[in-house]
């Protein structure tokens, strides 16, 4: 028996993606019967998983989902929907709990309230954590142990779609194949409702913090399908990547900053004083543009804990000490070199406020939407809160549409083979088409850009697609996606958030909306590159 024939059918909704917001929104379906379909085994394939800041959430005293929305509008540049941010942090405390109730370890003082830290652009102490820097980590854990006793959910692993499927002017579920048989023929999966879960689009870049297997397909399949897509410009570039040789790049988490760590060059000196009155907690997108003008400067770039932290560091931050352990590099006593890289995109399928996206029958949650909540800069750790407020939502919405179902799937997990797996990945990695075009995002569409790079790039991607060898459903969902940013990059002529300009540098009042397009919008702007 072959993985398809386990899963030509789909019992109630179907949730392509196994990170936080798919595993969310399965759980907040229960009892209704839902199949998710994740490429690798839960919790190792997920952005999700690797997220160590925390969830935004106003739980503190003195602190209001007002003054969280607040916030999130500075931070997003202007072109917030403030609505959507009131919404969704007026959600964030009953989120919270939900992730309580299901076992998330959340550090808390001894009177039993969360322990809170303080991130970039954040007024007060508002991000609630998990073991200082685990958090991604310990939720995505609790979540899997929940889905695993839930006998509602079929979870469906090794196996990846690549095309929505429609029918009668809606997505009827996906077209998906078993990971590593690139060529396959894809099977049909059909559903009544299907969720897009499957994360954003880092993995474009040649640095990013994302793992993988992240690489725009999600938002790829769904503008393919003719979804309307929404600020695909704005892409976030975390400023304090380690700059250690490795591919995906590990993270030193921005709450180092919060807790006082500094930025430091090779000539010793703290150059983001004299960039913003915030020093190292300004916006991420303010910070990242400073590395990389050091770093385009011929510097080095460093973050500093040592004093701050000390040995502190191994115990409050155990994920960056044991990244730097496997880096050769002491955080007590050696400073840790760091690197802008792309780790969010602000971007993606453009939803409602239920989750809805363009088109009938398919709903879009974490990283893969455009919800409004971000605008053109992510406030720090709003993206987790993001994920379970909208997975929340759209089980809500497809319930009223989805009767329960007493004769619930069983769970069909499939074998992990880790070889076949890894050496999928590592074929994937190193096609040459692929490392084209994440250099090409990289140097012409990254933390910097220009009229002249994008309409470079354009035509390069292009050139891509009609000569790559090895072209699949998966390689057009990648350059889709990358085709979507250099477009709106290029169609918007100033600089707002993790969309920067040179030859326009200012804002202009007049791109204060968001900007959506089709792809055929899009490959009208590549054609006249």
């Amino acid at each position: 028996m072959t993985i398809y024939d386990n899963v030509l059918n789909a019992e109630g909704a179907l949730i392509v993606g196994a990170g936080l917001a798919g595993l969310f929104c399965a759980l907040k379906l229960a009892p209704r019967p839902v199949t998710v379909l994740s490429p690798k085994p839960l919790g190792t394939g997920a952005s999700s998983t690797w997220a160590q800041g925390g969830v935004a959430a106003a739980v503190g005293k003195g602190d209001s989902a007002e003054a969280h929305a607040r916030d999130t509008d500075i931070a997003g540049a202007g072109i917030v929907d403030f609505e959507v941010a009131q919404s969704v942090a007026a959600e964030a405390a009953e989120r919270i709990a939900d992730l309580a109730k299901w076992g998330t370890p959340f550090d808390r003082a001894e009177d039993g309230s969360f322990v809170l830290s303080k991130e970039a652009a954040h007024s007060v102490n508002r991000v609630v954590r998990v073991s200082g820097d685990r958090a991604g980590r310990e939720i995505m854990a609790a979540l899997i142990e929940e889905v695993r006793n839930t006998p509602s959910i079929r979870i469906v692993e090794g196996i990846t779609a690549v095309d929505l499927a429609r029918a009668d002017g809606r997505v009827i579920g996906v077209y998906a194949r078993k990971l590593g048989d690139r060529y396959a023929e894809p099977v049909l999966i059909r559903a009544r409702a299907t969720v897009l879960a499957a994360g954003g689009l880092g993995g474009l870049y040649a640095v990013t913090t994302n793992p993988p297997g992240v690489r725009g397909h999600a938002m790829g399949m769904a503008a393919r399908a003719g979804a309307l897509i929404a600020d695909s410009e704005f892409v976030q570039f975390h400023p304090t990547a380690m700059d250690v040789g490795q591919d995906p790049a590990p993270l030193a988490t921005e709450a180092l900053r919060g807790e006082g760590a500094t930025l430091i060059n090779d000539l010793g000196e703290r150059f983001m004083l004299d960039v913003h009155e915030d020093a190292e907690l300004a916006p991420r997108d303010v910070v990242a543009r400073a590395n990389f003008r050091q770093i385009q400067a011929g510097r080095k770039v460093f973050l500093d804990t040592r004093k701050v932290l000390g040995e502190r560091i191994l115990t409050a931050f155990p994920t960056v000490a044991n990244y730097c352990k496997e880096a050769g590099i002491d955080p007590v006593a050696d400073m840790i070199p760091v690197t802008p890289a792309a780790h969010f995109h602000m971007g993606g399928v453009k939803v409602d406020d239920r989750g809805r996206s363009s088109l009938a029958g398919l709903w879009v949650c974490g990283e893969a939407s455009c919800t409004g909540l971000h605008g053109a800069n992510r406030l720090a750790s709003n993206s987790l809160l993001e994920a379970v407020v909208f997975g929340a939502r759209i089980a809500e919405d497809i319930s009223g549409l989805e009767p329960v179902n007493k004769s619930l799937p069983p769970y069909l997990g499939i074998e992990w083979n880790e070889a076949e797996g890894e050496e999928a990945e590592r074929v994937l990695r190193n096609l040459e088409a692929v490392q084209e075009l994440r250099h090409i995002m990289t140097n012409l569409v990254g933390v910097e850009r220009n009229e002249e790079g994008l309409r470079l790039a354009l035509r390069k991607i292009q050139v891509l697609e009609e000569t790559a060898k090895d072209v699949t459903r998966s390689y057009l969902n990648m350059t889709t996606s990358a085709t979507l940013v250099a477009a709106a990059a290029l169609k918007r002529t100033e600089s707002r958030g993790g969309h920067f300009r040179t030859d326009f540098p200012e804002k202009d009042p007049a791109f204060k909306d968001h900007t959506t397009m089709t792809l055929t919008d899009a490959l009208k702007i590549r054609a006249s590159a």
